[in-house]
C-alpha cells in the first residue's frame, strides 16, 4: 500500500545495539568472555557470554533450553502447545508452559489488564505478527475487543481452556522468563559471571569478573546511542519502546505496543520503559504494561509493589527514574531533564 513506511527493526540490529550499549561506560575495556554463543531463536538474535565458570557445553545446554521453550510457546509453530491451545481451545500443557501461563495470568491481573496475553488477534490484525501492516478500521477492532479478556482464560493444573475465538501469545513474558531460567541453569553449572542478551531482554549473572556491576545502556528512543546507563548485578534489564517496531501511514506512526482496552497503539505519553529487577518475567511483563499505563499510574504501581526499579522516557524527552536507581543510573545526555521519583 502506497504511503506506508515500515520501521520494524531487525532482531540483529536490536541485538547489536544492546551489546554495544552494554559496554558504553567510560571504563577500561571489558575482558573477553571465556565462552560465547550466538544463535537465532524466539524471532530474535541471542548472544550468551560466560566470563567466569561454565564452558561451551554449558552454552550448548542453554541454547537447547531456549529451543525447547520456543518449540512449546511459538504461536506460529504448528506443533507448539500454544498453537494447539489457540486452535482447539483446550490443551494439556507441559510443566514449563503451564508455569509460564500461570505467571502471565498473574501479571495480567497484577496490572489490571494493562498487560493482556489475549490481545494477540488484535495485534495480528494490525500486521505486527505477519509483517502485512495496515490500520484496521474501528469496526474491525470493535469486533475483536470482546475476545481480549485474560479473565476468561482457564488454567487448572496442566489443563488450559480458552473461550471460542480467543487466542493468546506469551511473548510479553517469554524472554524474561527464559532469561531467569538460563541464569539458574548457568549458576547450577558453576557460572559466576555472565551476560545474556536475549534480543532486548538482558539477564546478568553475578557481576563482571573484576567485581564491578554490569553497565547496560538505555537506548535513546529518538536516535543513536543511549539516554543513560544503569548499573546492575545479578538482575534482569528489559526495555519496551515504540521505536522497536512500528510503521507509518498517512503521516501517522503506529507502534506494536497496544492498549488492550482500545485495541490501538498505546498513547500514554511514554516512548520507552526499562524495568530492572530480580525476576525476568516480571521485568518483561512490566516493561509493556507500564508503557500502556503511562507515567503516573506506572509510578503508583511501583510504589505499591516495590519489587522492581524503572527508567521512563517521556515524549518530551524527559527521563524519570525510580528512587532505587538513584545511585545506579547515569544520564548520558545532559540536555534531558531527570527526575527521581520517591516512594
Amino acid at each position: 500500500m502506497s504511503g506506508r513506511t515500515l520501521y520494524a527493526k531487525s532482531a540483529l540490529t536490536l541485538c547489536l545495539a544492546l551489546v554495544l550499549l552494554a559496554g558504553c561506560a567510560p571504563a577500561p575495556a571489558q575482558a573477553a568472555p571465556e565462552a560465547e554463543r550466538t544463535f537465532f531463536a524466539m524471532d530474535t538474535v541471542m548472544t550468551l557470554r560466560l566470563y567466569q565458570g561454565g564452558s561451551g557445553e554449558t552454552l550448548e545446554r542453554a541454547e537447547d533450553r531456549v529451543r525447547e521453550f520456543e518449540a512449546l510457546w511459538s504461536v506460529t509453530d504448528e506443533n507448539s502447545e500454544i498453537r494447539a491451545l489457540n486452535r482447539d481451545g483446550r490443551a494439556r500443557l507441559s510443566q514449563p508452559t503451564a508455569d509460564l501461563l500461570e505467571r502471565a495470568l498473574g501479571l495480567c491481573a497484577r496490572t489490571d489488564g494493562a498487560l493482556d496475553i489475549s490481545v494477540y488477534p488484535v495485534l495480528r490484525t494490525w500486521g505486527f505478527t505477519t509483517g502485512t501492516y495496515s490500520v484496521p478500521n474501528d469496526e474491525t477492532i470493535a469486533a475483536l475487543l470482546p475476545l481480549v479478556d485474560y479473565g476468561q482464560i482457564r488454567l487448572e493444573g496442566s489443563a488450559a481452556a480458552l473461550p471460542p475465538g480467543m487466542e493468546i501469545d506469551l511473548g510479553s513474558v517469554a524472554k524474561g522468563y527464559t532469561g531467569s531460567a538460563l541464569a539458574a541453569l548457568l549458576r547450577k553449572d558453576g557460572v559466576t559471571s555472565a551476560l545474556l542478551d536475549l534480543g532486548g531482554s538482558i539477564q546478568t549473572v553475578g557481576a563482571k569478573p573484576d567485581g564491578s556491576p554490569w553497565r547496560v545502556g538505555v537506548r535513546d528512543p529518538e536516535g543513536e546511542g543511549s539516554v543513560g546507563v544503569v548499573s546492575v548485578t545479578d538482575q534482569a534489564v528489559v526495555t519496551s519502546g515504540g521505536y522497536e517496531r512500528y510503521f507509518q501511514e498517512g503521516g501517522a506512526s503506529y507502534w506494536h505496543i497496544l492498549d488492550p482496552e482500545t485495541g490501538k497503539p498505546a498513547r500514554s505519553g511514554l516512548v520507552s520503559v526499562t524495568v530492572v529487577g530480580d525476576d525476568g518475567a516480571v521485568c518483561d511483563a512490566l516493561s509493556t504494561a507500564l508503557f500502556v499505563m503511562g507515567l503516573d499510574d506506572a509510578l503508583e504501581h511501583w510504589r505499591q509493589y516495590q519489587d522492581f526499579e524503572a527508567v521512563f522516557v517521556s515524549e518530551d524527552g524527559s527521563v524519570t527514574i525510580t528512587a532505587g536507581l538513584a545511585e545506579y543510573f547515569t544520564l548520558s545526555q545532559t540536555n534531558r531533564a531527570l527526575t527521581v521519583a520517591q516512594p
